[in-house]
């Protein structure tokens, strides 16, 4: 192990059943993120790797890999568990923890998708309480789940590149427009009065509802300002959407190169899109990749329009609800807020790359 001058280290050196456990920890995909980092720590430390070398190889300071090296030193792999905080004895030990943490993550119940308090606590003859406090302290939340969905798109990368560097890097002197419709917006009214808010009280509302049709919004974000052109259509169509781009044209400078951002919905790639196409060559379309809608900004702005007006309005008519979402859109045109767009192509890139490594070490 090398050092600093004057600062002479005590050697660390493993037993080859220490070096068998850490490697385990560090190895397996569904070891806790904070142990398998300390556990990836020591294994370069017993190296002969430096300090230094070992905090930059790992992204954290110099104090922090000193730490870890001292406590496993002085007590060996019980050293790299937290240290235990201030009051009664633990009764609970850490083997106890490892095979909470380990049945939770790896094993499901016989009767059931996930484990609950109450059912792990019986199945390790433990109380619910302590499973709670040994899930919280690993962030483990079996309750919860979320979607994902991966682009199968054969180009996925050279998309990603393309719309995300239009977002980060526009061209000089041209108008970068996020394009999309969202479709089928019901105008729905709740089949008795609202209830409103009061001390103590939420907002309630029937769960029930009456739907009064239907309406598709086609709106353009200006990446650059966060103004939106938009227009309202009852049908969703060739037609409606060549009308919009038609809008587009109307609303934009004509001295203007105009790049737009779009998924790849039927009616974007139609012979009468491609024929006006052709007859405005300053228009350039950028697609998104397959399954991946989630890269056009202006989903972004839909998100917001749904979450402060659609999802509790009540429309009586598809009159009401037009009226509503060109409220909406006029507000926030008048704002003059625009999203930014933050993450790189390289960073989307290695996240997709860290999804695949999980769904392919995940055993399923």
């Amino acid at each position: 192990m090398r050092s600093r001058p004057g600062r002479p280290l005590k050697p660390l050196v493993l037993t080859p059943d220490e070096r068998e456990t850490l490697e385990q920890w560090a190895r397996r995909p569904k070891s806790p993120q904070a142990l398998a980092k300390r556990a990836r720590i020591i294994l370069d430390c017993a190296a002969d790797k430096s300090i230094g070398d070992v905090a930059a190889l790992h992204g954290t300071s110099r104090q922090t890999v000193s730490k870890w090296r001292s406590r496993f030193i002085e007590h060996r792999l019980e050293g790299l568990s937290d240290a235990p905080r201030s009051g009664a004895p633990r009764t609970i030990t850490d083997a106890t923890v490892e095979r909470v943490v380990t049945r939770t993550l790896e094993t499901k119940p016989h009767n059931a998708t996930h484990w609950s308090t109450r059912s792990m606590a019986k199945a390790m003859g433990m109380s619910q309480t302590a499973i709670a406090r040994i899930w919280r302290a690993f962030e483990l939340q079996p309750h919860r789940t979320e979607t994902f969905k991966l682009s199968t798109d054969p180009h996925f990368i050279e998309k990603v590149r393309d719309v995300v560097g239009l977002y980060i890097h526009p061209p000089a002197h041209a108008l970068v427009l996020s394009v999309d419709e969202k479709s089928q917006i019901q105008a729905l009214d709740r089949s008795q009065p609202l209830l409103p808010m009061r001390p103590g009280q939420v907002e309630r509302h029937t769960h029930d509802y009456k739907r009064h049709g239907t309406t598709s919004l086609f709106a353009a974000l200006d990446v650059k300002s966060g103004r939106v052109i938009s227009q309202l259509h009852r049908r969703h169509r060739t037609q409606e959407f060549l009308a919009f781009l038609r809008t587009i044209e109307r609303n934009v400078s004509q001295d203007q190169e105009v790049h737009l951002i779009l998924d790849n919905y039927c009616t974007h790639k139609t012979r009468p899109i491609k024929r006006w196409l052709l007859k405005h060559p300053r228009f350039h379309l950028h697609f998104t990749p397959t399954g991946a809608s989630w890269l056009n900004l202006v989903e972004r702005l839909f998100a917001d329009l749904t979450d402060k007006q659609l999802r509790r309005g009540v429309h009586r008519s598809v009159r009401d609800l037009e009226e509503a979402i060109r409220a909406y859109i006029e507000a926030h045109n008048t704002a003059g807020k625009a999203f930014v767009w933050t993450k790189t192509a390289d960073e989307i890139l290695d996240r997709v790359v860290g999804v695949c490594e999980q769904i392919s070490n995940s055993g399923h």
